[in-house]
């Protein structure tokens, strides 16, 4: 055997050696990456809770509120009367953003009802001061008010969600994105622009 080709063995020996070493390294690299990689995308767990949510609406009877949940959040969703949607006509003055001029809705819920359809109006339960529960006061009570009235600390809202001045809210109830499958199914989590 002559020492050509001993040193052509020993080279090609090295470079498979050499090119083995390489592909285990590599392979090991991507099993321990792929659990850091796979741990990026969200559970199913956490995709069905930001999942949107379907309502049927005949199940709420008309001057009530259901409580659904969406994303963590309470969702109210309230089957305005006649009599609720004249109570916040004229109140403009004693309401501190009566053309809900901030981001708190989507650009089809800027109108004086804040929603898509006047008779149900779909609000994220939480008051803006501080996060609390407001409570849903249908009827007048002793204080002759009706709306939403946050306890904690005294913020009120009108039947559209609108916050009323001279209370703690800075800003009116938000509203979630929504829209109608049907005349009786509403649809909260997106606005129906994403889907097929």
């Amino acid at each position: 055997m002559s020492s050509e080709s001993t040193i052509e063995d020993n080279n090609s020996r090295r470079t498979f050696l050499s090119g083995a070493t390489c592909a285990l390294f590599a392979l090991g690299g991507a099993g321990l990456a792929t659990p850091y990689v796979l741990s990026w995308k969200p559970s199913a767990r956490a995709k069905a809770a930001g999942a949107p949510i379907s309502v049927d609406l005949r199940k709420i009877p008309a001057g009530t509120m259901r409580v659904e949940e969406w994303r963590g959040l309470p969702i109210y969703i309230i089957k305005r009367t006649e009599e609720m949607l004249n109570s916040y006509q004229g109140l403009d003055d004693e309401l501190r953003n009566p053309e809900s001029d901030d981001e708190q809705q989507p650009e089809y819920a800027k109108n004086t009802h804040r929603s898509i359809k006047p008779e149900v109006l779909v609000l994220e339960g939480i008051c803006t001061h501080l996060g609390c529960t407001p409570k849903f006061r249908p009827n007048k009570n002793e204080a002759d008010f009706t709306g939403f009235f946050c306890p904690c600390h005294g913020s009120k809202f009108d039947f559209a969600g609108r916050v009323y001045k001279g209370v703690p809210a800075p800003t009116n109830l938000k509203v979630p994105p929504h829209y109608y499958a049907d005349d009786n199914t509403l649809v909260i989590g997106t606005d129906g622009k994403d889907t097929a």
